[in-house]
């Protein structure tokens, strides 16, 4: 595989250009790996939850993707207080698809006011 056969999808953060990462990778083969997406400013563990997944989302929107396409998810909380409020998130938006998922425990993120930081990773039918 070629680097020209790679897609890569920028959303236009703050940090992609500092750190050199895309919000998203869209291999030739139907994966789409997306970046862990925060939300500091949503609110508690749910609403951040719901707006990182939100992220991620509009990442999987420019693959061609949606979140019926999303195989696994990762969640990483800063406080296992936050588990069940995380959880319900996770449940609301992937009830009917249940994606391979795994929720970590973290000492903290690069932004202090974030308690839930989201990965996705989608799989779609290549066009060709």
């Amino acid at each position: 595989m070629s680097s020209a056969e790679v897609r890569r999808i920028s959303s236009g953060g703050p940090y992609e250009d500092v750190i050199a990462y895309s919000r998203a990778v869209q291999l030739p083969n139907g994966l789409v790996l997306v970046s862990g997406c925060t939300a500091a400013d949503a609110g508690g563990p749910y609403d951040q939850t719901v707006a990182a997944f939100g992220v991620a989302f509009k990442a999987l929107a420019q693959a061609g993707l949606g979140p019926e396409d999303v195989v696994r998810t990762r969640m990483y909380l800063t406080h296992a207080r936050d588990v069940d409020e995380v959880g319900r998130a996770h449940k609301e938006l992937f009830d009917a698809v249940r994606p391979a998922a795994t929720m970590l425990i973290v000492s903290g993120f690069v932004d202090s006011s974030m308690v839930v930081e989201v990965e996705v990773e989608a799989y779609g039918a290549v066009a060709g």
